[in-house]
């Protein structure tokens, strides 16, 4: 009778009868937490920037979230364009640091920009000027009005240069958390596809020409191929990150196209991205659309502006943006307004069309 005691006592229950946990439900936990008390005695009226000392022009300062120091947007460098949304950390306090350029051998660069290895016997390297050059002429001459033709950008030779190049732009991208693309980008949470539509251009768009749009279809190629146009990021510690020729450029070169996320204009009234690009200003305000390089894009979105109320400034401009009709759909293309030379910093007029973006504190 004792063994039989002790042997039961000795049995333990199965996982399986044992009773099951019970967990809070979130919204428990939410109705039961406790609410955080902000102290009514603090006072930032007396507010004065850390770098200027000044504290005039308070709409302009920004407290950081960990310090609580003020700084004014124009005395940070770089400058800060609009107010950010959400925490805001002081260049003493923030741990976001650009990654060094030797992390990037040329196998992390071939696979951050999705580059196609290829034999060099197997790419044919003609640009369209050279393949209408040599197309026959098979009718009478007939004299027309000189039109100017956008040229494919001219490559650096030097492969160790052209690896340079990317890797450059590669560390900026990084910086800012984005991905690389070489195309527009549709998302199921933003505009589809469809809505990218030139017809519906208020007024009509200029139709990219069908010599143009072989040039611009070069230039893809050439970027697939690893073939980047002569061009470096660089950390400016007032501008901050920019680009500049590391070749000579010609007038009229497509420098690049600029690429992100298309969204409707009325879903980013309230965003902090200071690189938006008008790609569609439709009859309907509600679908006119954006370009938006916050997540993805290319070196386009380092190529800063000028300065529209200087005329010093003004002077450095040697890009245009243009928003042409491709097929259908609405692009932006970067093309030179003059030659180039090398080590020049690139700049184009971000007031091109609606003269809206505030320009008074750039350099």
């Amino acid at each position: 009778m004792a063994d039989t005691q002790s042997s039961s006592a000795s049995i333990q229950p199965s996982p399986s009868r044992r009773r099951p946990k019970k967990y809070r439900s979130i919204k428990d936990i939410i109705n039961n937490a406790k609410y955080a008390v902000v102290p009514d005695d603090e006072n930032y009226s007396d507010a004065v920037c850390d770098q200027c000392g000044s504290g005039d022009r308070d709409h302009q300062l920004l407290l950081c979230d960990k310090c609580d120091k003020a700084y004014h947007m124009l005395c940070l460098r770089p400058i800060v364009v609009r107010v950010p949304i959400g925490p805001w950390f002081c260049p003493a306090c923030s741990s976001h640091q650009p990654p060094p350029l030797k992390s990037f051998s040329q196998t992390k660069i071939f696979d951050f920009f999705k580059i196609k290895k290829c034999t060099a016997s197997s790419v044919k390297r003609i640009s369209p000027q050279d393949s209408r050059r040599r197309k026959r002429r098979t009718c009478p001459i007939v004299h027309h009005k000189k039109r100017r033709r956008l040229l494919p950008y001219t490559p650096s030779n030097d492969t160790d240069k052209r690896l340079e190049q990317m890797r450059s732009l590669a560390c900026a991208l990084t910086s800012l958390n984005m991905e690389y693309s070489d195309d527009l980008t549709y998302s199921f949470d933003m505009a589809p596809r469809g809505a990218n539509m030139s017809s519906f251009e208020n007024g009509g768009m200029q139709v990219l020409s069908k010599e143009d749009i072989e040039t611009l279809e070069y230039c893809r190629a050439m970027l697939k191929r690893g073939e980047c146009a002569p061009l470096l990021v660089v950390f400016d510690s007032c501008e901050g990150y920019t680009v500049e020729a590391d070749g000579v450029i010609k007038d009229m070169t497509l420098i690049t196209e600029y690429i992100g996320d298309v969204d409707y204009i009325k879903n980013r009234q309230l965003d902090d991205c200071d690189s938006m690009m008008t790609l569609l200003l439709a009859s309907d305000p509600s679908k006119s659309l954006v370009i938006c390089p916050d997540k993805r894009g290319n070196i386009a979105r380092f190529i800063n502006g000028i300065n529209n109320f200087s005329s010093e400034a003004k002077k450095k401009q040697n890009l245009k943006c243009v928003r042409y009709s491709v097929n259908g759909e609405c692009r932006v293309l970067l093309v030179a307004t003059r030659d180039i030379a090398k080590g020049e910093r690139l700049y184009y007029d971000y007031n091109g069309y609606e003269h809206e973006y505030p320009t008074h504190h750039f350099v």
